[in-house]
């Protein structure tokens, strides 16, 4: 059997996203989109319980959903969604020394990331998740 094709492509198709990620947000480079990354991630992934997480993390590419589950206390308990004003902080909080986040982060991974997965799966995952998971990917036309 040969290597799956996701799995072939993993680091260009991750590359992509983070390009996308980064012009959606308007930063300069992807390395300042990174801390933009894995803050939506870890933010939306503190309101989800583990079985969740993991139904969620199957439909990301492989290093999103690497990047996903990574250092994950999963004894924590879920936390609720708050308003997109607050979930934002929490975005811009993770190593806020070097963090870029703008105000849109949220919306710009969202974009980003709808663009690097299969929408109808993608959408599927998030009808099964609290409410609010599904606002919180809505991302903008």
């Amino acid at each position: 059997m040969t290597i799956p094709f996701e799995y072939q492509r993993a680091s260009i198709e991750f590359e992509r996203f983070m390009v996308s990620a980064r012009d959606a947000a308007g930063l300069a480079t992807t390395n300042m989109a990174w801390n933009m990354v894995a803050g939506v991630l870890f933010t939306f992934r503190r309101r989800l319980t583990v079985e969740q997480g993991l139904r969620f993390a199957s439909v990301l590419p492989p290093v999103l959903r690497a990047l996903f589950i990574d250092g994950w206390d999963f004894r924590s308990q879920p936390q609720p969604f708050g308003s997109r004003e607050a979930l934002t902080k929490e975005v811009q909080s993770l190593r806020s020394q070097h963090n870029f986040s703008p105000e849109s982060s949220i919306a710009s991974v969202a974009n980003a990331l709808r663009g690097c997965v299969d929408v109808h799966a993608f959408e599927q995952v998030l009808g099964e998740l609290p409410v609010g998971a599904a606002e919180f990917w809505a991302g903008e036309p």
